[in-house]
């Protein structure tokens, strides 16, 4: 079985949007320790980190559908935020547009409380996260609700248009 948001993405026919509000997600992921431990991704060795999303990502881009991702991030970035801007280059490399939102900028802003991803501008997934940024036990929500979906798509769209696309963003 296919994780939710890559199901949703492979039934998607034009848009996927995604908005990530948090600064860190969970520390105990193997892979993040060992960024920590100095382990970098190798963009010359694709097969090192070309994985299951990527290649959701770039079947998806394949047949025309808009992959965008925005993060709001403060700034010093967090550790964990560090790592989600060294691993960016596979998003990109997958076909996946990916800005950046320094928190301070995103004042004025009326944002949702959860992460959420956007399909077709109709389907709304939202990911549910514990304090110390698990994923809760019930933590995907998905909400077939054109209404929900059209105003988290909004507030994904503000953070769009002041966020700085990954290859021009400079983290703190």
């Amino acid at each position: 079985m296919q994780p939710p948001a890559r199901s949703a993405l492979a039934q998607a026919q034009r848009s996927a949007v995604h908005l990530e509000l948090r600064d860190s997600y969970m520390l105990d992921d193997p892979e993040f320790i060992a960024w920590q431990q100095g382990k970098r991704l190798d963009l010359d060795d694709r097969a090192s980190w070309w994985g299951g999303w990527h290649s959701a990502v770039q079947a998806a881009t394949d047949r025309g559908v808009s992959v965008r991702r925005a993060r709001v991030v403060s700034e010093p970035l967090h550790d964990y935020a560090r790592y989600e801007h060294d691993l960016t280059a596979g998003n990109v490399a997958a076909g996946e547009q990916v800005r950046w939102l320094p928190r301070r900028q995103a004042t004025g802003l009326l944002l949702p409380a959860n992460d959420f991803w956007v399909f077709d501008d109709e389907l709304l997934l939202v990911h549910h996260f514990t304090g110390d940024g698990q994923l809760a036990e019930d933590g995907r929500e998905y909400l077939p609700d054109p209404v929900l979906a059209k105003l988290h798509a909004e507030a994904f769209e503000a953070v769009w248009q002041r966020a700085v696309p990954h290859d021009e963003y400079r983290p703190a």
